[in-house]
């Protein structure tokens, strides 16, 4: 594995679910809010597609700009806790998820550890 190979990888991941917000937003709202919370109004359709649409500009950001091992690291720490905070928060304390958002927080876990694993790879391939 390269620290460009990851990067692409976690690229697609951005492009993937980011899409999937922006073209299905209703689908997405449906799958991960409890039901109570569950409508597929206007306003949260336009605000799942802006989180979408966010999800897109930065997997396309990732695939054009070249990380650097501090880009690996700040991404990678920025991109996962405050995200752990706010699926904890939603989930457990103030319950407006269900439990398939547990899934995102593996994700995010994913970010902090493809985070960490460019840093190290990227401060190795700059050695050689």
């Amino acid at each position: 594995m390269t620290a460009q190979r990851l990067q692409f990888l976690v690229a697609l991941i951005f492009l993937v679910l980011g899409g999937w917000c922006l073209i299905f937003p209703a689908m997405v709202i449906r799958l991960t809010f409890l039901p109570e919370f569950a409508a597929a109004t206007d306003q949260a359709r336009f605000i799942m597609g802006c989180f979408g649409a966010q999800a897109v500009l930065t997997g396309t950001l990732m695939l054009t700009a070249r990380f650097t091992p501090t880009t690996f690291l700040v991404f990678g720490l920025a991109g996962s806790i405050p995200f752990f905070a706010f699926n904890y928060w939603f989930v457990f304390v103030e319950p407006v998820l269900n439990q398939w958002m547990l899934l995102d927080f593996v994700g995010n876990l994913g970010i902090l550890v493809a985070g960490i694993w460019g840093w190290r790879l990227s401060k190795q391939e700059q050695k050689v």
